[in-house]
């Protein structure tokens, strides 16, 4: 029986994008996964002097971004246990509750350059079975350097194919605050929350 295979995609999603669902989507098809957990961080701890938009207008845009896709699960899992939340722990936890399955991370080519800098990154890299990573048009990370730093994450990353966008979440917030366009850069569910809700203003 083949094994079950979970995506694991953590952010803040401040707001949610098309960019992040062309990541989701194409690692879901481009390596079979069984599941999808996007994993909203409610207080990420590399972000404490952010402001960041309350966590239930992010829950909701979220949520209904990603609503009519069955293979996509929204995760409380960090939501409902305390903080502070780091990736590694959260995997552990998945591990634990999910003891056969082969675990994908999902994540940007910036947070691969700063992997080094995360909590127990060789750790991290140990436990889950591929690093998915979307590149930006411009990413640039020396691999050799970042291996001399975390031993085997050359060997566990997969670039995803997948046509390159320069698209962040902050440039989105930037756009909005600025009066300028950003329809077309958003799911239209979550264009229509932001919109309604003034958020980002």
């Amino acid at each position: 029986m083949p094994k079950t295979k979970i995506g694991f995609f953590g952010g803040t999603f401040d707001p949610p994008h098309i960019g992040h669902l062309i990541l989701a989507s194409e690692a879901a098809h481009q390596f079979g996964l069984t599941r999808l957990l996007w994993v909203l961080n409610p207080d990420p701890p590399h972000k404490q002097e952010q402001d960041i938009t309350p966590l239930h207008h992010r829950l909701e845009m979220l949520e209904r971004m990603i609503a009519d896709n069955p293979g996509f699960e929204l995760s409380r899992i960090e939501i409902d246990r305390p903080g502070p939340h780091y990736t590694i722990n959260t995997i552990r936890y998945i591990m634990q509750q999910e003891p056969d399955a082969e675990i994908f991370l999902l994540i940007g080519g910036d947070s691969l350059r700063d992997l080094p800098k995360w909590r127990s990154p060789s750790e991290l890299v140990t436990a889950v079975s591929k690093i998915s990573v979307m590149r930006r048009p411009g990413d640039s990370f020396d691999m050799p350097a970042l291996e001399s730093q975390i031993s085997g994450l050359t060997d566990k990353v997969t670039f995803i194919d997948a046509l390159l966008l320069n698209l962040s979440s902050s440039e989105i917030r930037r756009r909005i605050a600025d009066g300028n366009v950003y329809r077309y850069y958003v799911h239209p569910a979550v264009y229509e929350y932001i919109e309604t809700n003034h958020l980002y203003r």
